[in-house]
């Protein structure tokens, strides 16, 4: 959902208590809210907890849910923060938050449909992703998969632009240099 097509979503419910707009925000963002918890409590119910307490926090304050710049940032940072939360409540370090991360991947496109790329060559750049270090291979995943801009994430992650762009490059210098990649796209 493009920011403009989610404004106006946020201003229907902020305005009209609609829950049809509640509704096609909630299908729109659990799913990569959702991948996004797991990745930091790495569990299930939590991560399902964390997020359905965010949008149930959405419809609570609906009135001023209109008034929000950047409202994917938003709900990326009320997840995390609220996954923080559950981690101090569950008695772990919230250092597990910034050493350890459990990323999946549905796909490194947005459509890889329109890229023409057979299966055999998604699983061979899925496995180059998936043997990034940790880190990088959660800021590759919110750019790439979540479309983050490389601002959100640095803000997300309390880290700089700098540090993103940095992980950015190094992801993509071990995607292109990884063996089974090279196999598959020599020209590259």
């Amino acid at each position: 959902m493009e920011n403009e097509q989610l404004k106006e979503v946020l201003r229907n419910i902020a305005q009209y208590k609609d829950p049809r707009a509640y509704k096609e925000l909630f299908y729109s963002f659990y799913n990569e809210l959702f991948r996004f918890a797991y990745s930091i409590l790495k569990s299930k119910e939590d991560a399902e907890d964390v997020v359905s307490d965010c949008f149930i926090h959405i419809w609570q304050k609906k009135d001023a849910i209109s008034d929000i710049e950047n409202p994917k940032l938003y709900f990326y940072v009320s997840v995390k923060n609220r996954s923080i939360n559950k981690l101090s409540s569950r008695k772990k370090q919230s250092s597990a938050f910034n050493e350890e991360y459990l990323v999946h991947f549905k796909s490194p496109f947005f459509n890889p449909g329109e890229m023409l790329l057979s299966q055999e060559a998604v699983s061979t750049i899925l496995e180059s992703i998936n043997e990034l270090p940790p880190k990088c291979k959660l800021i590759f995943r919110l750019i790439k998969e979540d479309g983050l801009k490389y601002a959100d994430v640095a803000t997300l992650l309390n880290i700089s632009i700098k540090t993103v762009e940095a992980q950015m490059a190094i992801a993509v210098k071990r995607i292109s240099n990884s063996h089974n990649f090279k196999a598959h796209f020599p020209e590259l």
